[in-house]
Formats: C-alpha cells, structure tokens, sequence
C-alpha cells in the first residue's frame, strides 16, 4: 500500500519534486517516529504522503498555499487517492480527517495526528534552518 501511495502522490505532483521530496521526508521521519510509538502504520504512514496533497488546488483556487486552504482542498484529493489505491476503506476517514488539520496541532488528539505533526514539523525545522545557513 506504501508504494501505491506514493505512486499516486507522485503521479499527482508531476514534475513537483519539491512536494514529492516534502512528503517523502516526512513519511522517513514518520516512520522513525512510528518504530518507538504506537501508532497506526497505515494512517500515519498514508497521511504522511499525502498530507500536503491540496497545496496546488489551494494556490490555484485560493491564490494562496497557506495551511487552512490546504486542509480545505486536501481532504477531497486525498480521498480520491486512497480509493484509488484501494486503501482500507475503514481508516479512510481518519487519514482525511488528519489532513484536514495538519496544520492546526491540538484539534485532533491522536496517536496517529500527533506522528505526522511532528515528522511535518521536523522536516519544516530541518528546511528552516538549511534556509537560515545556505
């Protein structure tokens, strides 16, 4: 399922490496995260790769890829991905529900939230500070 998943996020993204590279560093960090904490392996592993998947309908209908617009605009995109992949259909409503709030840590008190928040975060810090030192 991992690879269906991030065969669709990439088919999705195109030429977008800068996305596809994004999502592939948080699903590495939400992996590590996941070895030490008891999480569910296929939500957070799906949320990872797909959280972001909104930011390009956001910019083009919002004008904008700000957070809220991409928990708006992901969820729908992120739902016709899993189906298409075939992912379980009773976790499909917790992966969207993770990306619905990505970017508004607290909303959802869940193992599963709280391991893609922290990869997110982590990768976010990681470009921050290689931004701050290039």
């Amino acid at each position: 399922m991992r690879n269906k998943l991030l065969g669709e996020m990439e088919r999705y993204f195109g030429r977008d490496a800068r996305r596809i590279n994004h999502a592939r560093r948080v699903l590495g960090y939400a992996e590590q995260i996941l070895s030490r904490e008891k999480g569910d392996g296929e939500v957070v592993t799906a949320a990872a790769i797909l959280h972001d998947i909104g930011i390009h309908a956001a910019e083009k209908k919002h004008g904008s890829t700000a957070g809220k617009f991409q928990e708006i605009e992901g969820p729908p995109i992120a739902d016709h991905l899993l189906r298409r992949a075939g992912f379980p259909e009773d976790k499909i409503g917790e992966v969207l529900t993770i990306i619905a709030h990505h970017h508004t840590p607290g909303i959802v008190k869940t193992t599963n939230f709280k391991i893609l928040c922290d990869a997110d975060r982590l990768v976010n810090l990681e470009d921050e500070k290689n931004s701050r030192e290039g």
